[in-house]
This record gives C-alpha cells, structure tokens and sequence, in this order.
C-alpha cells in the first residue's frame, strides 16, 4: 500500500514516517486523496437531510483529512528539501489540486446548503467558534465565486489554475538563480576583513564543490558575512549586483513576464468578484479593511521616519568617507559600514557577540522562555522520523506533561531549501469529537552552519530570526480550538505577525538574555556591558530599517492595489514605486520584484504592510508586560488566552480583550526612536 495514504500514520503521535516515503508515492497518493474528497463532498452535496451546521458546515470542515496531509508533506518537502523530481511533481499536481478547490467552492449543490445554514444561523443554538466557522466558510464561498455566472465560475476556474502555475514557477526560478551563482575566490588577500567562521564555512563550501580556496554563495549567511566583513569593494559589489539580478536575466528564469501575468490574473480575479482590485479582495478579510487605510498607515510611518532615515545614512556616508575616503556610498557598501559604525559607536560587532549566542543554546533560551510564559516544555524525541538529519525534533508538554504538540526545527541552508526562515505546520491541532490532534509544527531558518572547528554561532540578527520564527510556532503550539481550519496561526494575516514579532522583543531584554547568552566555551553569561550595548544599540538605523519595510509595503500595494493592465516594464514600474522611500541610488540591472517571494509566491499579496502593522500591536503589546515584569504570570495568562484563541475571534476584539485598548502606534514609534528623536 501506498505509505502515505496509510493514515492515521502508526507513528509516534502520527507524525509523518518520512523514511517510508519516496518520490514516486506522492503523485498516486493525491490522485487517491482527491478520489476520495471528492466523494466526501459529494455525499454532503447531495444529502436528502435538511441542511444543519453538523451535517454541511462540520462536516466540509472534517472532509479531505488524508489530501491535506498529503499537501502538507510534500510541499513542505518541495521548500525544504526539493529536488527536480519533486519541482516536477509540484508542477504535475498543482493544476490538479487547483481543479479541485474549484470544484467544491463552485459546487452549486454544496454552496445552496451552507447558504441555508448561513441564513438561518440567528436560530441555532452554536457557540463562538462554530459561529465563526460558519460566517468563514460562507464568506470562502462567496469570496472564491459561489454567486458567479456559470460563464464567470469558468473564467475563475482558468484563472485560479494558471495563478497557481505561475507562483509554483516563480518559486522554482528563484531557487535555481539562487542555487546557479558562486563567488570563487582563489586569492587570500580578496578575503580581508572576513572572520575566520566565514572563511571556513567558505573553504567548505568550496571542497563539496571540489574546489580550491573559498566559495561565497547567495544564500543569506554566506552573502551577508560577506557583504558585512569583506573589505574588497569590488567584490562586494559584485555578489551585491548578483544577488540583485536573481531572475532577473536574460535566461529562461527570468520571472519579469511571470510578474505580469499574475497581477493582471490576480486583478481579473478581483474584478468578477465583484472587487476594485487584488488588494480590496484581500483586505476584505484583514483587520487593516481597506487599501486606503494601508496606504495612509505606510505614508504615516514614512512621513516620520524618512527624514530620520536620510539623515542616518547622510552619517554612514560621512563616517564612511572619513575612514576609507569613500565618495559615494553605495548599498553594497551599507552593511559593511554599517558594522563599523556600530562597531565605533556602541563598541559592538557580530564577531563580539556571537560566541554568546551558540544555536543550540540560544534554542534551549527560547524553550525557557516559553516555560516561564506559559508553562510549557520541549523535550527531545528521537523516535519521530525527521526528513533530513539536520532536523530536530521535540515533544512539548504542559505543566500536566501531557504532550500538546509536536515542533520540528530545520536550521541550516542547503541546496534543496529555499532561503529566508519561516514556520510551517505538517497538522495543525483540532479537537471535534472528543478526538484531539495535537499540531505538528517546524520552524525552518538558514544559519550559519556549524564548521568543522566551531559549532554554530548566530549573528544577533539569527537570534531575534529564531525568536521570530518560534512566536509563530507557538501560537500553533498552544492552539485550543475546536476546528483545525480556526486554530493557531488561521488567522487575519496582519495579525499573524503579532505572536512572531512580540518574541523578538525578548531578544533585548538582560533578564530573558541571561537565561540563554553563554559564551559556547566559557560557559560565561554574556557580560551587563554587552547586554547594555545591545539595548543602547537597538535603535541604531531603525529608521533606515523603518522605510526599508515601509518600501517593500509600498511595492507591494503599487502591484495589487491599482489596475496592472498598462504595466509593461516591471522595473520602471518598481522604480516608480520606490521612489518615495529611496535614500540609496538606484543601481540599473538589479530588481527586487523578480525575487519577491513573499508576494509572488508566498501569502503575503497585498499583504507586506502587515510587518509593520503587527510591530504596532507588538510594541504596544510588550509595553505592558514591561510595565508588569516581562514574566509577570497574570500578563503571560493574557497574553496565552490570545494565542490559544487562534481564528476563533475577531482580531482587533482579541487584542482589546487582552491591552484593555486598541493598540497605539506611539508605541512603536517610541520604541524605534523615531517618535523620540
């Protein structure tokens, strides 16, 4: 039998047996899987009972079990360890899983049954999330073409295919420009500046490629040791341009065409269903509502941090222009003075704090902090099968020691991951039934690995990247809520952001710090005046950093919140869009927008702003626990209950419910030095 339609998996848990698993399985099992959802579903299509939340709007909630699970897997699998066989695979399956979903939110049958329900939802008896549950599906109907023409449900249906086609596709170019580029460099002296973690990490890099002296790649530990420490200009700027130019070549990688067609099919879909543009149809459902209100949020933050932000840089030049006589500073230069600047100003580096934040530590940190929070534990299991030897994998228990879910963390950067960090879910929790599924939950980073000499050291950015990425898994983590498709981080998706960003805020504070920065070979806690180093220094070019994200919000509203028919040049358009927020020159030849994958291939469309969106209710939120002590066991019960809440309530109601007021973006303002200054 085909091992991954053998569900519920006879593991530990059900975790996913990935041994048992080979590439030729996955397409057969979801061909197998959608045989039987389509069945699902048409038995509650069809059911001769009168319509009732238990027998349409559970039981869709409950249908496809084995198909999600499978999709879970494999296109986890297909961004953390992907091969060719498994991008073709994806390729195959996505138009099919695309049909699929068509099927059921246009099944004309299926929908005239959830409307009944809907319609009579004042009369039944249900509790808050089987409200919800209800008004969602309903909505996902309407949103995704239930009242379209026939003729219109088949333009919906086309679109939909190719939108999935095209993101798959963008993926999959990124990965390869990523993976095709290396910086040989075979000259010891074209490596001055570079500490000795990152020359051998680099020779390393060069021996699995069988070559002699030091290779420099564009994924995000090596491209940035190197911009930040090489002192060879020339080079710099060349893996600058190289990492600026991903897809964007005259190859047949290049997502610019890709780019046009899915704004335009994104903006056709927003307009048959009855929406201005792709942005109206996504914040219909966020807690921002409406494009004007990003706009007006991203021109508000811009107005106060853009001055601030020219005149950092003004000093990064100046500063730079007084130690090395450089003229005009430019991006590849940024990170490298950037370092000495801080270096200068607060007497701090990378190089001085990292051997304070070796991983497995800084891991064990995080742990900690979540048991002080919330109670919670993890404790390593070996016996549940991971699907490379990187990954770790732990068991987190409640103060009871009842287990509550599972967390798989994947650290390192290898050929077959995409680059950034993120967190992802194989099964997020549910109880329906008296059955309780606990979720199974991974974060997936790209640190720096360990050498042969020194285990791995993580810059500070790594730190609040790991803190980052462990807010979301455990807003899955301490999910308690009926239905899977409501709990964790089912949510509003600036809200979202709110778990992950609130435990970055840990990363500053000498309290939570000296619980986890331990120099790996002294065993020392990371001294008060490094610890008041990182704090003085957490505001340093934060306003720079401000517009940085406030540009990326802006470029992301210019592709979804107008109409793209007439938009033929994607980097004269891009330009366009990032004109107001530009404080370096632009360098011709390179584009951001080709290797955007946050909104090109990710959930971020029209949907970017919710960064800084969440570091408002984040700020705000921190300010009582330092208001209350940031392990103060009442703000921590708060703060556990709006986790655990999931989708179940609506955000901005569950934010007051837990600050006793709306968030106020003063706080954030402060906390930045912006409003201060």
């Amino acid at each position: 039998m085909n091992p991954l339609l053998n569900q519920p998996f006879s593991t530990p848990y059900q975790t996913p047996p990935f041994s048992t698993f080979e590439t030729k399985d996955f397409k057969p099992a979801f061909l197998h899987a959608i045989k039987n959802a389509r069945l699902e579903i048409k038995n509650i299509a069809e059911n001769q009972a009168e319509p009732t939340f238990e027998n349409t709007i559970e039981a869709l909630a409950l249908s496809g079990e084995a198909l999600s699970r499978i999709s879970s897997i494999f296109f986890n699998l297909n961004s953390a360890e992907t091969n060719d066989e498994i991008q073709q695979i994806a390729q195959e399956i996505s138009p099919i899983l695309s049909d699929f979903s068509n099927d059921v939110l246009l099944n004309e049958q299926l929908f005239a049954r959830v409307k009944k329900v809907f319609e009579e939802k004042e009369s039944l008896s249900l509790n808050n999330e089987a409200q919800m549950l209800l008004e969602k599906s309903y909505k996902n109907f309407k949103k995704n073409g239930a009242l379209l023409s026939s003729e219109n449900k088949e333009k919906l249906r086309t679109i939909s295919k190719e939108l999935a086609m095209l993101s798959l596709q963008f993926g999959q170019n990124l990965l390869a420009e990523t993976n095709d580029y290396q910086l040989h460099i075979t000259n010891k002296s074209d490596l001055e500046g570079l500490p000795d973690f990152a020359l051998e990490t680099a020779k390393e890099e060069a021996e699995s490629r069988n070559l002699s002296g030091w290779v420099f790649t564009l994924q995000m530990p090596s491209y940035l040791s190197f911009l930040k420490f090489a002192r060879n200009r020339k080079l710099r700027e060349q893996i600058y341009r190289a990492n600026g130019v991903k897809a964007f070549q005259n190859n047949d990688k290049n997502n610019t065409e890709i780019i046009k067609k899915i704004v335009r099919l994104r903006f056709q879909r927003a307009k048959l269903l009855g929406f201005e543009t792709h942005a109206d149809f996504v914040l219909d459902e966020r807690m921002a509502k409406s494009k004007e209100k990003v706009n007006n949020f991203l021109a508000e933050l811009l107005k106060k941090a853009y001055p601030l932000a020219k005149k950092e840089i003004e000093n990064l030049a100046d500063f730079a222009k007084g130690i090395d006589g450089i003229e005009d500073l430019m991006p590849w230069d940024h990170a490298f003075y950037v370092e000495k600047l801080k270096k200068q100003r607060f007497d701090l580096s990378d190089e001085e704090l990292k051997p304070y934040f070796e991983l497995n530590q800084v891991t064990e940190g995080a742990f900690t902090i979540a048991q002080k929070l919330y109670g919670i534990s993890f404790v390593p299991n070996n016996k549940i099968e991971v699907y490379h030897p990187d990954v770790k994998v732990f068991e987190v228990k409640n103060k009871a020691q009842e287990c509550i879910g599972i967390f798989y963390a994947d650290f390192f950067p290898r050929v077959g991951k995409r680059a950034g960090a993120w967190m992802t879910s194989f099964r997020d929790g549910s109880f329906v039934n008296n059955l309780h599924k606990i979720p199974q939950i991974s974060i997936v980073c790209n640190f720096t690995k360990p050498t042969k000499n020194e285990p791995s050291l993580l810059t500070f950015d790594e730190v609040t990247t790991l803190f980052h990425e462990f807010g979301h898994a455990l807003h899955a983590l301490l999910a308690k809520t009926q239905y899977e498709s409501l709990a964790g981080t089912n949510v509003y998706w600036d809200f979202v952001e709110l778990p992950s960003q609130f435990m970055e805020n840990f990363c500053y504070e000498p309290e939570a710090l000296a619980l986890f920065a331990k120099h790996y070979q002294t065993r020392e806690v990371i001294p008060k005046e490094l610890v008041d180093k990182i704090t003085a220094s957490a505001q340093f070019m934060e306003a720079y950093q401000t517009v940085r994200q406030i540009s990326f919000g802006k470029l992301d509203m210019a592709w979804h919140a107008t109409d793209p028919s007439s938009i033929d040049d994607v980097d004269v358009y891009e330009n366009q869009a990032f004109e107001a927020t530009q404080v370096y020159p632009k360098i011709s030849g390179t584009n951001m927008s080709t290797s955007f994958a946050h909104i090109f291939q990710g959930g971020y469309s029209a949907g970017y702003y919710s960064y800084k969106w969440a570091e408002v209710l984040d700020a705000d939120a921190f300010e009582l626990f330092k208001e209350n002590g940031i392990f103060d066991t009442e703000t921590a019960q708060k703060f556990h209950r709006l986790l655990s809440a999931g989708g179940t309530v609506d955000p901005m109601k569950l934010y007051i419910e837990f600050r006793g007021k709306e968030p106020d973006i003063n706080a954030l303002l402060k906390r930045a030095g912006i409003l201060a200054q």
